[in-house]
């Protein structure tokens, strides 16, 4: 099973390394170690939640679909859609920030914001200032389903699924490709593997956008820039597979969960042009649409590559809904019952409210808390992280537990809880089944990027991050029940009459006694 074969522990200074060029958040709380800088909070899908929807005329086009497909449901429930009234955004400038990373943050040119803002000096931000981001769309994207949602996710239909099996037969440049993550060689399968486990983003379709940005499957010898930039993404320090994957997947969470959450409306092409996303399309579409855009130099490559997608996939993998589980999240699904993830008669410290589970681009699945050790930096706590719930152990190794509630022996199905940062020594093995309460590991920096000790809680069910504040299935924490702030990693808890309100500080506004 895909994701079982992992091994966390070598990766994880690598990890710390993607995390921060990609600007992930890989389950850093901002209250301990992590300025909200432009580049992490408008990395953000929820950046373009007012994005621009004025457009001049209709440029909608169809794609190409395999023939005979019939979308199927949707993930449910469907979010309605209807466009924001407001059709600007801004962003106040915070301490830290740069124009120019302010503009890769929101994929907009540094001359575009100085024109917008009237600025004669890129260097002239001062904090507290408050930019225009433009980002009206004069283009609207293609109708269509390219993929079900169900591929798009490492969901359950990926069970079976071997990368170094389903790819053992190309004869390009994939088979033979290794890298060097921590001090040992991975294979190209293995990182694939890697990446889709991390992110839980489907690999058959990050083959597809390996195979159609440079042909590793197929072409035994591509290009010197297709070996270095194989994703298309071609930034000093960006290359190799591991790091390329890396950004791919959370660009196509971005979309998907943006989408689906009914916070994204537009995603940029290279150039820093707006597109409208079509208001039938499906989140797995939408996730894709907005890698492409990424990638894209303008509105008609943009749909050459989408077109390019659908035949690519086709000829690898044949009909993707072949593979479609719709829903996803069932219309009768109920979130699992939790306790607080500590001992009883402790009291830890709500440092950051929902924000990414793996990356800015997925949902805002996850929460931090630190214990109330001063002074401990990344040195391993003396008090333990403990179960919320009842389950074994799937996977334990480099900081990151996960526990698969429903016992199927597979980390894309069911309802599957992640603890990160858990330090190695006494940590519980894989196999090893928890019941509620029982020590899970001490918390750490292990197992991606943080500078202080803390414990990273998220969960997923059949692959899709759900988020912490979720109105159906919250994660509620013995009776706390998660609240969004305005920018991921704010936030609060709230328990009756009581709030707690994610801070940097030990103080009674962020305390919670078990």
């Amino acid at each position: 099973m895909l994701g079982l074969r992992i091994n966390y522990r070598r990766l994880a200074p690598a990890s710390v390394l993607l995390c921060s060029m990609i600007l992930t958040a890989c389950g850093q709380p901002p209250g301990v170690e992590h300025p909200l800088t432009a580049a992490t909070v408008l990395a953000d899908p929820d950046a373009y939640v007012k994005g621009g929807l004025e457009s001049e005329g209709d440029q909608r086009t169809s794609i190409a679909i395999t023939p005979g497909m019939t979308p199927p449901l949707p993930l449910s429930p469907t979010p309605t859609r209807q466009p924001p009234e407001v059709f600007s955004r801004t962003y106040t400038v915070r301490g830290g920030d740069t124009l120019s990373g302010i503009a890769m943050a929101v994929g907009l040119s540094v001359e575009t914001l100085m024109q917008a803002n009237g600025l004669g000096d890129a260097d002239q931000l001062v904090v507290g200032q408050v930019l225009e981001i433009p980002l009206e769309a004069r283009l609207k994207a293609p109708e269509g389903w390219l993929i079900p949602d169900s591929e798009l996710v490492y969901g359950p239909t990926f069970a079976d699924f071997d990368v170094a099996e389903a790819t053992a037969d190309f004869p390009g440049w994939f088979g033979s490709y290794t890298e060097m993550v921590d001090y040992e060689t991975l294979s190209a399968a293995e990182i694939v593997e890697l990446v889709a486990t991390q992110y839980s983003v489907g690999p058959r379709v990050l083959l597809t956008l390996l195979e159609l940005q440079s042909g590793w499957l197929t072409h035994s010898d591509p290009t010197a820039d297709a070996r270095l930039y194989p994703l298309g993404y071609y930034q000093p320090g960006w290359d190799g597979l591991l790091i390329q994957l890396s950004w791919a997947a959370n660009t196509l969470n971005a979309g998907f969960y943006g989408w689906l959450q009914g916070n994204t409306w537009t995603f940029p092409l290279a150039d820093g042009t707006f597109v409208e996303i079509a208001l039938s399309a499906n989140a797995g579409a939408v996730g894709v649409q907005r890698f492409l855009a990424a990638v894209s130099p303008d509105y008609d490559t943009f749909v050459t590559h989408l077109d390019s997608f659908a035949t690519t996939y086709e000829r690898l993998w044949g009909d993707p809904y072949a593979y479609a589980l719709e829903p996803l999240l069932p219309t009768d699904l109920q979130a699992p019952v939790l306790t607080l993830p500590w001992p009883q008669g402790a009291t830890w410290y709500l440092t950051s409210g929902p924000h990414g589970g793996w990356g800015s681009g997925s949902a805002r699945a996850a929460l931090d808390f630190v214990t109330d050790e001063r002074n401990l930096g990344c040195y391993p706590s003396q008090q333990w992280a403990t179960a919320v719930a009842a389950g074994p152990v799937i996977f334990s190794d480099g900081g990151m537990v996960l526990q698969d509630l429903d016992a199927d022996g597979f980390v894309g199905s069911g309802w599957i809880l992640m603890y990160m940062h858990m330090a190695a020594e006494g940590c519980v093995t894989s196999g090893a089944y928890l019941d509620v309460g029982d020590p899970v590991g001490r918390p750490s920096c292990e197992g991606g990027v943080s500078n202080a000790s803390h414990l990273h809680l998220a969960r997923r069910y059949n692959g899709v991050w759900i988020p912490a504040s979720h109105p159906r299935w919250p994660m509620a924490l013995e009776g706390w029940i998660p609240g969004d702030g305005e920018l991921p990693y704010d936030g609060t808890l709230t328990r009756g009459s009581e709030v707690r309100t994610a801070a940097e500080t030990w103080s009674a506004l962020n305390a919670i006694q078990h």
